[in-house]
C-alpha cells in the first residue's frame, strides 16, 4: 500500500470515525472503500451511449398493472411498504 494524506472537514471525520466505531472497521479501510466504490462507478460508457441503453429497455417488462401511469405514486408506496 502507499501512504497518501488528506484533508477531510469535521463533519466527515466524525462521520467516519462514527462508521468505523459502529462497523469495527478501520477509518482508513472505510477511506479505500468509498475510493474502490467511487473508481468502479465511472462508467466506461458515455452519457449517449447509457441513455440509448435506458431508451432501449424502456417498455421491455410488464408488472401485468394496468393503472401504473395513473396511480404510479401508489404503487411506489406499496413497493417501499410506505
Amino acid at each position: 500500500m502507499v501512504r497518501t494524506q488528506v484533508q477531510l472537514t469535521e463533519t466527515q471525520i466524525k462521520a467516519l470515525r462514527h462508521r468505523s466505531a459502529a462497523t469495527g472497521r478501520s477509518v482508513a479501510d472505510l477511506i479505500r472503500q468509498g475510493v474502490d466504490q467511487y473508481l468502479t462507478g465511472q462508467s466506461q460508457l458515455g452519457r449517449e451511449e447509457l441513455v440509448e441503453r435506458a431508451i432501449r429497455v424502456a417498455g421491455r417488462f410488464s408488472s401485468g398493472l394496468t393503472d401504473v401511469s395513473a396511480t404510479h405514486d401508489k404503487h411506489l408506496a406499496e413497493a417501499f411498504g410506505q
